[in-house]
């Protein structure tokens, strides 16, 4: 799998209440309307310009604070190919991984990559490229690229059991 895009970079502890807002999570189900409201407190700009195939470059801890699965999709909705970050919380990148999105921590990468340059993920060679070089992160299992490429867990297990 190869993912091209833009980086949009975060810092520490971006918490899934900055990703999705909370106040949204019992109103709002139209995923139009949930990808609108991604990363608003954090950056009113994102989701009126994100692109397919962009990248979101965090610090530590990713995705930190509550379960929502929201701050999953959101991203998923806007087009997001992958989150990359020095440290991502296990939460988070359960719900990005049921819903399809890649997640790779990546400690150099995430600190060498810059706000809004071209970010190239290939994930045979279990490398990320940016303006500052190539950066190696540990092989995925089969079955994680395998439930991203299906666009989720639920997708892979339907075709899972689909196959005789």
């Amino acid at each position: 799998m190869h993912i091209t895009g833009r980086a949009w970079k975060y810092g520490d502890n971006v918490n899934t209440d900055v990703i999705f807002p909370g106040k949204y999570t019992y109103t709002i189900t139209e995923r139009a309307e949930i990808a609108r409201h991604a990363l608003e407190d954090l950056d009113p700009t994102f989701a009126a310009a994100v692109q397919p195939g962009d990248v979101i470059v965090g610090g530590r801890n990713f995705g930190c604070g509550s379960s929502r699965e929201q701050a999953a999709t959101c991203l998923v909705y806007n087009g997001v190919g992958a989150v990359i970050a020095e440290s991502i919380s296990r939460i988070f990148y359960r719900n990005a991984l049921n819903n399809g999105l890649l997640a790779i921590v990546c400690p150099a990468a995430a600190q060498a990559i810059q706000q809004g340059e071209r970010v190239a993920i290939d994930t045979e060679r279990h490398v990320i490229a940016c303006a500052a070089g190539e950066f190696a992160f540990p092989p995925l299992s089969a079955s994680v690229m395998g439930i991203v490429a299906a666009g989720g867990l639920v997708e892979y297990v339907k075709a899972r059991l689909a196959t005789p």
